[in-house]
């Protein structure tokens, strides 16, 4: 049986947020499919605690948009149709590209140094998919950072989310990890360049790549 989860006093969170990460993180490995009823009974009593905390951390996850909740019937990991896919690489590609451009015009020395050691160990992770994937997208959001806008990281970071509900990763298409290296080192190189421009539409690119894949 699973470990039971502390006790609100000894969680410098509430209970319900820890109860919510740790749904969050069997969601994304799959351990609760998308379309899957939750049985709530099942999991309060494979966490140690009430159907209370649980009610609440589903209600987070549901604005995060994880879990559709339909009344009378309960809560269920949420499915990503082809058009919530299509969508959501719409907006990336836009809040993304704007936030690439922005960095190559405005980003520290520092800033730019952190994203090509980032970018050094994707090389390095190339034939680990799981790892590869982490590291992708640490990339991605360290750029968000460098590029300064709270609100549109928040954004992103929620999209990402999201996607992780797909099943049909882009990643996951052969060739795709190798391309998808290539694009993250022609963007490196437009940062390092100062190249705004390039750095927006290399972006775009990535991104419509990517969609094209997950098709």
């Amino acid at each position: 049986m699973s470990a039971v989860l502390p006790a609100p006093s000894l969680s410098r969170r509430a209970l319900y947020e820890d109860v919510a990460e740790r749904l969050r993180a069997q969601i994304f490995a799959r351990e609760l499919e998308p379309g899957a009823w939750i049985d709530e009974m099942k999991l309060a009593g494979a966490y140690g605690i009430s159907r209370t905390p649980l009610r609440e951390a589903l209600k987070v996850l549901a604005v995060e948009g994880l879990v559709t909740m339909k009344p009378r019937r309960g809560a269920y990991v949420a499915e990503m149709s082809r058009d919530d896919v299509a969508q959501i690489y719409h907006l990336l590609a836009l809040l993304e590209s704007d936030a690439a451009g922005e960095v190559a015009r405005r980003a520290s020395e520092a800033q730019l140094a952190h994203l090509r050691r980032l970018h050094e160990r994707l090389e390095k992770l190339a034939r680990q998919r799981d790892a590869f994937f982490a590291a992708n997208e640490q990339f991605h959001m360290a750029l968000l950072e460098a590029a300064g806008n709270r609100w549109r990281t928040q954004i992103v970071a929620d999209l990402r989310k999201v996607m992780k509900l797909n099943r049909h990763h882009s990643l996951f298409k052969q060739g795709r990890l190798a391309e998808s290296l290539a694009e993250h080192r022609a963007l490196m190189a437009a940062l390092m360049a100062r190249s705004g421009a390039r750095a927006t539409a290399l972006m775009r690119e990535h991104f419509a790549n990517g969609l094209e894949a997950a098709r």
